[in-house]
């Protein structure tokens, strides 16, 4: 996909301070450890996800995930904060980083396009890279949990291991997968500045397990969705062979996919992001939606 250079003014820096916990990759993410928490559930989702760490990890990562590594009776260090990274230098540390900054780029300005079209008021999410760990507004962001969208302060949170986890372990790799992912998570900030994350989580507070992963599945779908729909305002820029490569990634993260690799079996009662066939579909409508995300609506009818 041909992608301009990403512009100065976009809103990314590095989410350090994480401690604890690092390196893996996006293995987590990929074999159903909660992926992208943060989107569906929030802090709330985040906390259960640093205690199953704690108890399958040890106690002792515990503090050292929430920021605890000091020691006890330690003071706090005070100073300057360090000065804040300019948008090159956090971008152009690495070539995935780049690609991730124009793509981000790219979906911010298109969204923009689209708010406007609508007559409603767009406010861009900011994009914090880390490595192996770091701090997000919805607490620890860590590899294993791949990248995710913090709702509270508009974060897309992402460690740039993921995509050569993606290529490598599970065989979907190319340029437009990994697009396709950073607009999934666009994505979710646009259901975010909608109000449609938080309807679903008030649904979810109301309902049972199943019916809450559910729910869950149907804002996910929806998010592959608005991916395609950025896709499609970008039509003039896809090469070919990037579709397939954005089916490939869709089928390969698709819930009832992991569990086969996983565990041998699949529990569909379980699925949080929608199956390999469901993922690779509501990612085709939106891209031959003619860049109208009105037909992304998973939450009327069968999915």
């Amino acid at each position: 996909m041909r992608l301009d250079d990403y512009d100065n003014d976009i809103n990314v820096g590095e989410a350090r301070g994480g401690g604890g916990l690092g390196g893996g990759g996006g293995g987590g993410f990929l074999l159903g450890l909660l992926p992208l928490i943060g989107s569906r559930f929030g802090c709330g989702g985040i906390v259960v996800v640093l205690l199953l760490l704690a108890v399958f990890g040890g106690l002792g990562n515990l503090g050292s995930m929430l920021g605890g590594g000091t020691g006890a009776g330690s003071a706090p260090q005070v100073g300057a904060p360090p000065a804040r990274e300019t948008v090159q230098q956090v971008c152009d540390v690495s070539t995935a980083r780049r690609d991730t900054c124009r793509a981000f780029s790219n979906a911010q300005n298109t969204w923009e396009k689209i708010f406007a079209r609508e007559n409603q008021r767009f406010s861009p999410p900011k994009l914090q890279f880390f490595t192996g760990s770091g701090e997000s507004g919805c607490g620890a962001a860590m590899s294993a949990m791949g990248p995710f969208y913090c709702p509270t302060d508009n974060g897309i949170y992402l460690d740039t291991s993921f995509f050569d986890e993606l290529a490598n372990k599970y065989k979907a790799g190319g340029d437009f997968a990994q697009y396709y992912v950073i607009a999934h998570e666009f994505g979710h900030h646009i259901q975010n500045l909608l109000g449609t994350s938080s309807e679903v989580q008030q649904a979810q507070r109301r309902a049972g397990e199943a019916e809450g992963n559910a729910l869950s599945v149907r804002l996910e779908l929806q998010a592959d969705c608005y991916a395609g729909v950025w896709a499609a305002m970008n039509r003039d820029r896809l090469d070919p062979g990037d579709v397939e490569e954005g089916m490939r990634a869709a089928q390969a993260i698709g819930d009832d996919t992991l569990q086969r690799q996983a565990q041998g079996r699949v529990v569909p009662d379980s699925f949080t992001h929608g199956t390999s066939a469901q993922r690779q579909a509501w990612l085709r409508r939106g891209i031959e939606s003619n860049g109208n995300p009105g037909v992304c609506d998973t939450f009327s009818g069968a999915i």
